[in-house]
């Protein structure tokens, strides 16, 4: 089969997505498909042509666009399957304040928050420090930071505002760091994440050589394994996902939080989905592999569109 890779793009995690892209044109290869890649930054009125010419794409985008559901939006116009979330899904699940009310719903406990525009939000007079600044979409843990006085909350939304339109400012929840995969119908193994000398599990720690110790499958007791991957599958479905995704817990005082999902998780060799993939048994080719037939078969189903795509 001929193949659309989707790699680069615009967001600030353009170099991340292309480092993943050549590990997946590998195991695609392997897979025996021809592979034809393409990136929206150079090439971006060229996807519908490009995308028709091919029976499948596989995305590799973080940020936006990517995981805003845009480029999934403009595959399904041009007919072309894909894995992964559908448009209405991505979009819902890339705006942290968007996916927290939703899931604040279903019951998955969250910690505390607020979305503050250039507007001139303020937070409320009895809001808790210390408190996490993020953009409200956007990845990798760029341009997060960590305040703990009110005195220090201006520069850090300053730093977010200055490439973003609005902020999310969380409760900081504290203690060990969980994430959970989930494939299919499958929470995969849990990974414990223990940053090297930072606070948080912050960009630098994600990628830079030793950054932060990753260890799969984490080592807690089966129940709290189990309630973290019953919460994974939660978010998973309230959000209508659909493939796979990734969510991003912290347990604070034998109680699971939940952070943030991710609907295209890395997927560098490396990467926390990968990893928990080949802990279940699945080399990172295998992987590939799989995420490609659940593509397909979403996509064949009668509706040919992912849940919730229509308006």
């Amino acid at each position: 089969m001929r193949v659309l890779l989707i790699v680069g793009g615009w967001s600030g995690e353009r170099e991340v997505s292309l480092s993943g892209g050549k590990q997946i044109q590998k195991s695609l290869e392997e897979l025996g498909h021809e592979v034809d890649v393409f990136d929206p930054a150079l090439e971006f009125k060229e996807l519908f042509a490009r995308a028709k010419a091919c029976g499948f794409a596989f995305i590799n985008l973080h940020g936006v666009p990517g995981e805003d559901g845009l480029i999934q939006a403009l595959l399904e116009q041009a007919g072309c399957p894909y894995q992964g979330s559908g448009p209405k899904a991505s979009f819902l699940a890339i705006s942290k304040a968007s996916a927290k009310m939703a899931l604040e719903s279903a019951g998955v406990p969250t910690p505390r928050w607020e979305l503050l525009t250039r507007s001139g939000d303020e937070l409320p007079a009895d809001f808790p420090f210390p408190v996490f600044v993020k953009p409200d979409r956007g990845g990798s843990s760029l341009a997060v930071g960590r305040v703990e006085t009110p005195d220090e909350l201006n520069q850090a939304l300053r730093a977010v505002f200055s490439g973003h339109e609005a902020a999310l400012v969380e409760c900081a929840a504290e203690g060990p760091e969980v994430t959970c995969s989930v494939l299919g119908d499958e929470a995969l193994p849990l990974i414990l994440i223990k940053p090297a000398q930072a606070r948080f599990f912050d960009y630098h720690c994600k990628y830079a050589p030793g950054g932060a110790q990753e260890i799969c499958p984490a080592p807690i007791d089966p129940e709290m394994t189990r309630r973290v991957q019953e919460l994974s599958l939660l978010v998973h479905h309230t959000l209508g996902l659909t493939g796979y995704s990734r969510s991003d817990f912290i347990i604070e005082n034998g109680a699971p939080i939940f952070l943030e999902v991710n609907t295209l998780p890395g997927m560098t060799p490396t990467s926390l989905l990968p990893q928990s993939a080949a802990q279940a048994g699945r080399s990172f080719t295998k992987l590939i592999g799989e995420l490609m037939e659940l593509g397909l078969s979403h996509f064949s189903s009668p509706s040919r569109l992912h849940p919730g795509s229509q308006a």
